[in-house]
Parts: C-alpha cells; sequence; structure tokens
C-alpha cells in the first residue's frame, strides 16, 4: 500500500466492524486452534459497535471508537491476514512497528461523525456473536467512508508527527 500518514481515503467493499469482546473472541478462537467466523485475508476492521437501524434504515449510528483496548488484539489478527484496521486515537508504539512488519494500515475515522457515517453504508450483515448486541460482529458494504491514514506501512505515525510539528 502507498498511503501515507495524513491521507485521506474513501473506501468501498466490506469492512467487518468488531470491537473489544469480539477481538478477545477472536484471540481466544484462534489459540485454540479453531477457525474465526470471518476470513481475515485482506480484510478491514472498523472498531465501531453501531446503533440499531430506525425503520426503513440500514444500520444507525456508527462512529469508531478507542482503538487502543484493541492493540493487545492485532497481532493475531494481522497474522490471519488483516491488513487495515479503523478507529481512533492513538494507539501503543508496538501497533505502529506491526504496521511496518506486516504492510497493514491504521485508519482514522472521524469522531462524531456516526450519523454521516451511516449514509455511507449500504448493506449489513450480522455474521457471528449476536449475543454482543451492537458490538456483535457485522459485514459492512461501504461506499465512500472517508478516513485518514493514521498509521502507514512504514510505520509512520500521524499522531507522532502532528505533536512535532506543532511543537515547533
Amino acid at each position: 500500500m502507498k498511503f501515507k500518514i495524513g491521507d485521506v481515503l474513501e473506501l468501498f467493499g466490506d469492512v467487518y466492524t468488531a470491537r473489544d469482546a469480539a477481538h478477545k473472541r477472536f484471540v481466544e478462537t484462534i489459540a485454540k486452534g479453531e477457525a474465526l467466523p470471518i476470513d481475515l485475508k485482506d480484510a478491514t476492521i472498523f472498531y465501531a459497535g453501531p446503533c440499531p437501524p430506525k425503520p426503513g434504515e440500514v444500520i444507525g449510528p456508527i462512529g469508531p471508537t478507542t482503538s487502543t483496548r484493541m492493540d493487545p488484539y492485532v497481532e493475531p489478527l494481522i497474522q490471519q491476514g488483516m491488513t487495515a484496521m479503523i478507529g481512533k486515537g492513538e494507539r501503543q508504539d508496538y501497533v505502529a512497528e506491526l504496521c511496518k512488519k506486516h504492510n497493514v494500515v491504521y485508519l482514522l475515522g472521524i469522531g462524531g461523525a456516526a450519523a454521516l457515517y451511516a449514509e455511507n453504508i449500504k448493506s449489513v450483515e450480522n455474521i457471528a456473536y449476536d449475543d454482543l448486541g451492537t458490538e456483535s460482529v457485522k459485514k459492512l458494504r461501504v461506499e465512500g467512508l472517508k478516513v485518514i491514514v493514521g498509521i502507514d506501512t512504514k510505520g509512520n505515525v500521524l499522531h507522532k508527527e502532528g505533536k512535532e510539528k506543532f511543537k515547533r
């Protein structure tokens, strides 16, 4: 991937939602040697738990959640083939190293834009862990979902670069 930190992207295609509890189950499943409920090869995981839709809507508001809670689960999911993560906020330093080592990107969702993001979701399919309610794993078909490259495949980190820039 040739994206650089700060690049604004529009995503089209399938992404999966998964938050803390789903990530924990993914890693437990991997540790048992069992198959995951989704194929993570070239997959994008959106750290989000969408609100239920109102009648006539595809999905309710959906926005990124704080990503650091998923940091302990990143490496096993990358090893399963995940190539992109969407969330908000900073990550632990080792996540940037993993992005560099495995050609993965961390994409920043826009906090506070959950109602607008819902407009970019064209279909929703429940995939796994229905007992988690809104935090169950869902497959979303997205069109024009805007994100910002927060960590690129060279391990550059937008948050760090931005802080340094504004210190000067």
